[in-house]
């Protein structure tokens, strides 16, 4: 047992200097300094055990001369995507900057999950599109979006890959740092997002069982048949 908390402890420190390298790259990555000073923001985040978009870990919000958003993760062996959410407080030209491993692929996806911009050289339109986003020219509209990071075709889906993804819209003042840790195994999603516990809420009213959706269709559990029950009203 000893052994394999050893080996454990050793792979997740090897993981985290590779992110701290990616870090330190993603420092000095840009081009274009800040004209002042700027504030820098921190947070260590576990992400989804589920891998899809409605699960994306959110980054925050991307506002014109204000903010850079750096999200900095390790896809895992075997792990197909990770996924970020953040949102466009204005419309206007907005840049990527990426550091990392070789044969990571990107993609930026709309609300409604429509492909925006991809990395893949044979992606067509979506990927002169993506050309304009590394040199910020990319005009997007204010609203939602999520990034998708996965493994370019042909790399094998054992090969971790360490990346690290920058998001700016001109000048910046304030810094935000995400890292993203691989979820902790029996992790349960669905019992952490707050629009499923908003609607377990409502369906439900809280502990007890006779309100909510769920009282007003069922009539409650003390077994009245009368108006109160809509169910009961339609049938």
């Amino acid at each position: 047992m000893s052994d394999i908390s050893g080996l454990a402890q050793s792979i997740q420190t090897s993981i985290d200097a590779a992110m701290k390298r990616v870090q330190e790259q993603a420092k000095q990555a840009t081009d274009a300094k800040p004209s002042g000073e700027v504030q820098e923001y921190e947070q260590t985040v576990r992400k989804s055990a589920l891998n899809a978009a409605p699960f994306a870990t959110n980054v925050g919000t991307l506002v014109k001369d204000t903010s850079r958003l750096n999200v900095l993760s390790t896809l895992a062996a075997n792990d197909p995507a990770d996924f970020y959410k953040f949102n466009l407080a204005t419309p206007g030209e907005v840049a990527l900057g990426r550091v990392g491993d070789t044969g990571v692929r990107v993609q930026l996806m709309d609300k409604q999950g429509k492909i925006v911009a991809d990395s893949n050289s044979e992606a067509g339109s979506t990927y002169d599109a993506y050309k304009k986003f590394e040199a910020g020219t990319l005009s997007l509209d204010r609203g939602d979006y999520t990034l998708r990071v996965s493994r370019d075709k042909g790399v094998a889906a054992k090969e971790e890959k360490n990346y690290g993804l920058q998001l700016r819209m001109g000048d910046y003042s304030k810094d935000y740092d995400t890292i993203a840790k691989q979820p902790v195994k029996g992790d349960n999603p669905l019992q952490q997002t707050p629009q499923l516990q908003r609607l377990t809420s409502l369906l439900t009213g809280g502990t007890t069982t006779s309100s909510g959706a769920l009282g007003i269709l069922t009539g409650g559990s003390g077994g009245y048949s009368g108006r109160g029950s809509l169910l009961n009203g339609l049938f």
